[in-house]
């Protein structure tokens, strides 16, 4: 029996739950990722074959499958199909003791690095102004960089500091705190 088959057994079984069908449908995806059944780049069959075979509408299955994506379980290549996402290591972080992200990593044994995705001087947004207690004429520094470990992106930093405690973004070199 093929995976798109489990997955379409999987969903009858389901049908008896009387959830709304793009959950069932999702949660069948999902079991049959869980379980192996399909594997890290394996694809899905075609919304239009999904459709046909489970007896659902495509808006059905295209919101069963944007709900897999935005859960990191598949990943959509335009004009290539959907895919089973590859499977991440889940990085959690005890906040009993903070360290920066470089050390907690360096000691789950991952390379890191960074990307600068901004970092300039700007004119306080509202919100800015109040959290750092600036007034509108003057500046705050913003820095965002993408976080990457083992050549996975793992996560946008940003911060927002006063520019008289960071008068030049531009001279952060590796880490903010430094």
């Amino acid at each position: 029996m093929s995976a798109a088959d489990q997955i379409f057994a999987m969903l009858k079984e389901s049908s008896q739950s009387g959830a709304p069908l793009y959950l069932q449908l999702r949660k069948s995806i999902e079991e049959a990722v869980n379980r192996g059944l399909i594997g890290p780049g394996d694809a899905l069959p075609s919304e239009r074959d999904i459709a046909s075979k489970a007896d659902i509408s495509r808006v059905t299955v295209r919101k069963a499958v944007q709900d897999l994506v935005k859960g990191g379980i598949l990943v959509q290549r335009h004009g290539s199909g959907t895919f089973v996402a590859p499977r991440m290591e889940r990085v959690e972080q005890s906040l009993s003791r903070l360290t920066s992200f470089t050390e907690d990593m360096a000691r789950r044994g991952m390379v890191v690095r960074s990307a600068w995705l901004d970092r300039g001087l700007y004119a306080p947004s509202p919100d800015e102004m109040m959290v750092l207690g600036l007034s509108s004429n003057e500046l705050v520094a913003r820095v965002a960089r993408l976080r990457i470990a083992n050549d996975t992106p793992l996560a946008i930093e940003r911060a927002a500091l006063s520019a008289s405690v960071l008068p030049d973004p531009e001279a952060i070199g590796t880490s903010l705190y430094a």
